[in-house]
């Protein structure tokens, strides 16, 4: 039995997809950092096929190869593209 308090919700799932803190990822995504403050989000890997997500990836490639110590891919863009890029996707 629950009770909810008016004006507060619970965060949508896809919100806690887009910026997760958990060090788990759910299956079928994948863990990124992006920008200088390396924010963590966590994306589906269907993005990884899309050619905007492409271009991405081969910034990743030629800044930091093979070597991601976060865990994570690390992308080298601001957090404003990373997202403006990921909610297109979000579209298709």
């Amino acid at each position: 039995m629950g009770f909810r308090l008016p004006g507060i919700r619970r965060p949508s799932f896809a919100a806690n997809i887009a910026s997760s803190k958990a060090g788990e990822v759910p299956k079928g995504y994948i863990a990124v950092y992006v920008g200088e403050r390396m924010k963590r989000f966590v994306i589906p890997i269907s993005y990884l096929s899309q050619p905007s997500f492409q271009d991405l990836l081969s910034l990743v490639e030629e800044e930091f190869g093979y070597d991601h110590p976060m865990g994570g891919l690390t992308i080298p863009c601001s957090e404003d593209v990373f997202q403006h890029i990921t909610s297109s996707l979000n579209g298709q």
